[in-house]
């Protein structure tokens, strides 16, 4: 379970970010996993296996196996969430057992491979803008184990990435990915949040990424006006993202259907948000969005994927 600390304490980061300060005050859960199933919950970050009734990107359908900166900044949160970053996080994804986050963390990490193969040209093609557009500043939201941080080893010299997510025990995996890809330990930072509050300044970030994250968070537009507060004029938001299926298909029916179960069994994922709808009208100034179908993906398609403009 997660150790409590009597009183907030100062974490200052490596020397590149040496100007992020994270103030950790969390408490000790002992909460069951009744209990955990009934409280919200808020990322879906992952994939599966072909066998997966739906492969929630790094969230698998659990139902198959049984079942930078923390700036002193304020934010433009809306009137639904606290300022505080940290209130944000215990508030929309409140401390789950260690064992239980970890589970999640193995699991993405194990089953993603038939997934990451199949989207990876698609990923290719919208992460070669990091290196064509020179981005300095990266910012990921759910950033799991890491499976994107790959295609962040072409980026410009000097080249930072902050990686958001509000599962702690994605940290080892996330590293590890850093490591492998080429990434110096001094341009790649793990923060402990939620996308619903990022810890960073306004327009701070050249670019910022998120690939299955939209289906599962508290409230997408508080997500989206997030992205748009901390890029920089001119700034990038990459996505892919599962979407719902077309009114009047057995796909979406089939959607419907499960809706409420993947909720509970894949902490929080959403099979029908019209995702792609709402990063239309969240007021970038342009955005590109495609579709396209993922034969490992089961029950989380199509997938949307493109670039959004600041």
């Amino acid at each position: 379970m997660f150790v409590g600390i009597s009183s907030p304490t100062q974490i200052t980061s490596t020397p590149f970010f040496s100007n992020i300060k994270i103030k950790l005050n969390l408490n000790n859960s002992h909460q069951s996993i009744q209990n955990l199933a009934k409280s919200p919950s808020s990322s879906c970050t992952g994939g599966g296996s072909n066998n997966n009734i739906c492969l929630c990107g790094r969230r698998p359908f659990l139902a198959t196996i049984s079942t930078a900166l923390i700036p002193l900044h304020q934010s433009n949160a809306s009137d639904s969430f606290s300022d505080d970053p940290i209130a944000v996080l215990n508030r929309v994804h409140p401390p789950r057992p260690d064992w239980y986050e970890e589970f999640y963390a193995v699991a993405m990490d194990a089953s993603m491979k038939s997934y990451e193969d199949e989207i990876a040209g698609y990923k290719s093609e919208l992460f070669a803008n990091l290196t064509t557009g020179k981005a300095a500043k990266i910012l990921e939201i759910g950033i799991g184990t890491g499976p994107n941080l790959k295609y962040y080893s072409n980026l410009a010299s000097g080249a930072s990435v902050v990686g958001v997510d509000p599962n702690r025990k994605m940290e080892k995996y996330a590293q590890a990915a850093a490591q492998a890809s080429g990434l110096p330990p001094t341009k790649f930072q793990f923060i402990h949040a939620v996308a619903e509050a990022l810890p960073v300044s306004d327009a701070s970030m050249d670019a910022v990424v998120g690939t299955l994250v939209l289906c599962s968070v508290k409230d997408v537009n508080k997500t989206l006006q997030e992205v748009k507060r901390v890029l920089k004029p001119g700034g990038i938001y990459i996505f892919v993202e599962h979407v719902a299926a077309e009114d009047g298909t057995f796909l979406k029916v089939i959607q419907r259907a499960l809706d409420p179960l993947q909720q509970v069994v894949a902490d929080g994922c959403h099979l029908t948000r019209e995702t792609g709808d709402s990063i239309s009208a969240a007021g970038f100034s342009s955005t590109d969005i495609k579709k396209v179908f993922l034969s490992s993906a089961s029950l989380i398609n199509p997938h949307a994927y493109g670039i959004a403009y600041k």
